[in-house]
């Protein structure tokens, strides 16, 4: 294929993340890399080709030049597999540079530099990450499969050894090819199947577990089954089989659900959305690259609210509601409400005030309240300050008032940092009935942040006042 059927080709490849195969005439694979957008990566590597005479050498050692721009010069096709996410492309691109071996992955990088994530023979087994090198200065490691690993000329009989002194290897996945990026991955995957990743059998001191990202198995937070179904979940995403996972995880959901398990239940359901609309920002900015994903523009007339409680054990209560148009906040809209019906320290009911009064403004009920007639659009998402006693109370409340809204609680750390954020997503509304707009806004936890710490800073700045003005009088 000509250098101009390239190009053509290439400005009709899809701007979404994947995996790109370069095909010699012999459609012979030279080389497999991975993309955030597949169009403008591949299309950066012939930006600055003109003409399709070669002017590098064809081989190397002949001259000059970098292996990967002596293989350009060799492409005869290219083709692609997208993914749903960089995380599926960074695994799918280990999984078949292993399957396949091609020579320019290898020229191009000293493939005793590559890593592999390793899944340990343990109790509560963890995730490691090792060099090849590490591996084949004292063992043998055939074809990096699940063969089991022997210390060279040791003769077959003799059982099997570790890795590292306290390190035994159960299977081993790779090889990837940035150290960086997999351990990047590994936090994103954590995140969804936490795990136990020091050496040591305990979570005293161990910060980890105070995170979240430890769940605890040494100190009995977690029982031996479902630990070890969160490393059987972190084995089928490094195996590539996130969509075959999905579908197990929702038939679980669905038994828990049979057996009045909602707990259990709700915990898998969060799992399967958190799957399905992975964030990997961090992945695409560690690829070292400018490329990035097209911004997702939001519906013109998408209108999001956050609400925050403030109170000092129930004295001076007030509520706060704040609203984000475009991805950015319409202080023009932003409401404050003085608790009226609530005594003491009770953030569900407070909110549930909160709640009940904004919707009653919202056609074609009016507002009981003095000083409230006017109207208000219904939200396209909301936003709650509080955990599942918050949620609960919402979705029985948009039940009653007959509204259906997709809902979000934010239960914040004590830091109020986004990174300790835990979101509780209603079950009230199918995710395959959300809209992709109001999905994109559920994933974006950067924005999240913002709308919760405005909603916070708006509702204690009310609070402050209040106070003042008691101290005042």
């Amino acid at each position: 294929m000509s250098l101009s059927k390239l190009k053509t080709k290439i400005s009709k490849l899809p701007q979404n993340p994947g995996v790109y195969f370069f095909r010699d005439k012999k459609e012979h694979i030279l080389y497999i890399g991975k993309a955030t957008n597949l169009r403008a990566r591949v299309n950066s590597y012939f930006s600055l080709s003109q003409n399709p005479t070669p002017t590098l050498p064809l081989v190397r050692g002949e001259g000059f030049g970098r292996p990967i721009e002596v293989m350009i010069h060799q492409v005869a096709d290219i083709k692609t597999i997208e993914t749903e996410s960089v995380l599926e492309a960074l695994i799918l691109e280990s999984n078949l540079i292993k399957k396949y071996q091609p020579k320019y992955n290898v020229k191009e990088k000293d493939d005793k530099s590559f890593v592999h994530a390793a899944i340990t023979k343990e109790k509560f087994p963890r995730i490691v990450i090792l060099r090849k090198t590490d591996l084949e200065n004292k063992y043998v490691i055939p074809s990096l499969s699940r063969n089991p690993i022997r210390k060279k000329q040791e003769d077959p009989s003799t059982p099997l050894r570790s890795v590292r002194d306290d390190i035994k290897i159960r299977q081993i996945f790779g090889p990837y090819t940035s150290k960086k990026q997999l351990e990047i991955a590994l936090k994103i995957i954590r995140k969804i199947f936490p795990y136990h990743s020091n050496s040591q059998k305990t979570e005293k001191g161990c910060l980890d577990f105070q995170l979240g990202r430890c769940p605890g198995p040494y100190a009995g937070a977690i029982t031996r089954e479902d630990y070890l179904k969160n490393i059987r979940g972190i084995k089928m995403i490094l195996e590539g089989k996130k969509k075959g996972l999905v579908k197990k995880m929702e038939k679980e959901m669905k038994e828990d659900a049979r057996k009045n398990e909602f707990e259990k239940a709700a915990e898998i359901r969060n799992k399967i959305f958190a799957l399905k609309h992975i964030q990997d920002v961090a992945l695409i900015s560690s690829e070292g690259s400018t490329l990035a994903l097209a911004k997702v523009e939001p519906l013109r007339d998408l209108r999001i609210e956050g609400y925050d409680i403030s109170n000092i054990s129930g004295q001076y209560a007030v509520g706060s509601m704040v609203v984000f148009k475009n991805n950015e906040p319409d202080k023009s809209q932003y409401r404050k409400f003085k608790i009226k019906t609530i005594q003491g320290a009770d953030d569900v009911g407070m909110m549930r005030e909160v709640l009940l009064r904004r919707f009653r403004r919202t056609p074609p009920q009016p507002s009981p309240w003095k000083g409230e007639e006017d109207f208000w659009p219904q939200p396209d998402l909301i936003f709650l300050d509080g955990g599942k006693g918050h949620l609960n109370m919402s979705e029985n409340l948009l039940k009653e008032l007959g509204l259906s809204i997709p809902m979000v609680a934010v239960a914040k750390g004590p830091t109020r940092k986004i990174s300790n954020f835990q979101f509780i997503i209603s079950n009230q509304i199918p995710m395959s009935e959300i809209p992709k707009e109001i999905l994109d806004i559920m994933n974006n936890k950067n924005l999240i942040g913002q709308i919760m710490s405005e909603a916070h800073r708006f509702a204690i700045g009310y609070h402050k006042k209040l106070r003042r003005k008691s101290l005042i009088s």
